[in-house]
């Protein structure tokens, strides 16, 4: 069983027992979380939410709060002098998925 939930503006495919990184969520690590909005629910059949499913959510456990990788972002204007070099680091929660119910 797997569903398709949408946080942070994406949409993330997710399923019982595997770990997910979205967007940065409100919480510390180890609190439980409940994400409502799910797009799509698979199981015994498929359904499909317009937008959303109804009584449908995903239950989890934030494992980690942190931050991804160094991304280097480099500006040039050829022959005009003109360079801008800066970096951006994303923040993401790290969700164990326990259960999903639908």
């Amino acid at each position: 069983m797997y569903a398709v939930v949408r946080t942070g503006g994406k949409q993330i495919r997710m399923q019982q027992g595997e770990s997910v990184r979205v967007e940065k969520l409100a919480g510390g690590v180890g609190d439980k979380i409940e994400l409502d909005d799910v797009l799509l629910l698979s199981g015994d059949s498929l359904k499909v939410g317009t937008p959303s499913v109804e009584g449908a959510k995903v239950v989890g456990t934030i494992t980690a709060q942190g931050r991804g990788p160094k991304i280097t972002v480099f500006k040039m204007k050829r022959r005009k002098g003109y360079r801008r070099k800066y970096g951006h680091r994303q923040d993401y929660t790290e969700i164990h998925v326990d259960k999903i119910e639908g």
